[in-house]
């Protein structure tokens, strides 16, 4: 599984991670009166949305292969500009009709973002250690 994903990272992790940023974007971008309510608290939706894009985010760092850097801490990273983009994007909401900025939001990314971090990481291992084991 683990080569599976390595080889196809384009199509399993670079396009979802994409498509899903812009969801983010958008979802944030709309006015306060049209946003959509999944009837949760806030933080909740943040928690979520935060912790896939960690996901996503953490997958593309590490299976790249571009930038040694980014592969070889892919944690650090993926909170770095999950972090960041959570506080611009928190920024961009003050100018979005009938939202605001709220640093508990931010808040509630990061927390998302690191549990994301921590999983995703323990999966990968998983599945690259299962996949050694087989080889063997």
């Amino acid at each position: 599984m683990f080569s599976f994903i390595e080889r196809n990272r384009v199509y399993l992790i670079y396009t979802p991670l994409t498509i899903y940023w812009l969801v983010i974007f958008i979802l944030t971008s709309l006015p306060g009166n049209i946003a959509l309510d999944m009837h949760v608290s806030d933080k909740i939706e943040h928690f979520g949305a935060y912790g896939l894009l960690g996901v996503f985010l953490y997958s593309a760092l590490y299976f790249q292969k571009k930038y040694k850097i980014l592969s070889e801490n892919p944690a650090t990273f993926t909170l770095l500009f999950a972090s960041l983009y959570g506080m611009v994007d928190e920024l961009h909401q003050l100018f979005v009709p009938g939202r605001s900025a709220d640093i508990l939001d931010w808040t509630a990314d990061f927390i998302g973002s690191v549990l994301a971090v921590i999983i995703t990481k323990f999966i990968i291992e998983k599945l690259k250690e299962a996949e050694l084991k087989k080889s063997l």
